[in-house]
């Protein structure tokens, strides 16, 4: 997580392509956190969204927001 100075906080997301031709949306720092969209521009709105009411519900119970690690994506292909 990172948090700027009026306290946005900043998440990486990953955005994979579903089965009902939208895109599932998941962030790692935010364990459970799994929402989807019709089409991007929709997931990430929803994403936002869900990361709001992550940080909100964390807030009430008096939960520390979780810091994000860094993160890598590697692609690794293998010849069979």
């Amino acid at each position: 997580m990172k948090k700027s100075k009026k306290g946005v906080h900043k998440y990486i997301a990953f955005f994979d392509a579903n089965e009902n031709g939208g895109y599932t949306v998941t962030v790692p720092s935010l364990p459970g956190l799994v929402t989807e969209g019709k089409d991007l521009e929709h997931s990430r709105s929803m994403a936002k969204d869900a990361i709001k009411c992550y940080i909100e519900g964390l807030k009430i119970a008096n939960e520390p927001v979780p810091v994000e690690q860094e993160t890598a994506q590697l692609r690794i292909s293998e010849l069979v």
